[in-house]
């Protein structure tokens, strides 16, 4: 039979347990190296294939820049490569699809990012390049609204 300490200690190791395999908790945004050179800002983003630039979103967290498609979407991630220059990521989103998208920082203010997955039961798949332009103003979230 186990002591209240053992007890204690058991229920710990299964929180962090749960903690450390739950997804979409950010355990894996750490792992994202080359996201820690962006800067928190402003972001315009500019698709390369059409030139069409799309509205700008405030990024206070550069990991939302990995699923682009899916931003408002609470979603799971797993890292499938990343070192200091360049991150790709699947990620899974119950509600509204899935995604990979692979990142290339260029410089601290500026990624090109492919991005190619299902939103809303239809296919998607664009290149942009992501430019801060400055702070983000005040009163908007990171997700540009």
């Amino acid at each position: 039979m186990l002591s209240f300490k053992g007890w204690c200690r058991a229920a710990m190791a299964v929180g962090a347990l749960t903690l450390a395999t739950a997804p979409g908790l950010g355990e894996q945004v750490g792992r994202l190296t080359a996201l820690t050179k962006l800067e928190h800002g402003l972001w315009q983003l500019r698709n390369l294939d059409t030139g069409q630039r799309l509205p700008p979103i405030c990024v206070a967290d550069p990991a939302i820049l990995m699923q682009l498609q899916h931003r408002n979407s609470p979603c799971s991630r797993l890292v499938i490569s990343s070192n200091a220059e360049s991150a790709t990521v699947h990620y899974t989103c119950p509600a509204s699809g899935f995604g990979r998208t692979s990142l290339r920082v260029e410089t601290p203010r500026l990624a090109q990012i492919d991005t190619q997955g299902i939103s809303d039961n239809a296919p998607f798949a664009y290149r942009v390049e992501a430019r801060r332009i400055g702070p983000c103003p005040a009163g908007r979230d990171r997700a540009g609204r």
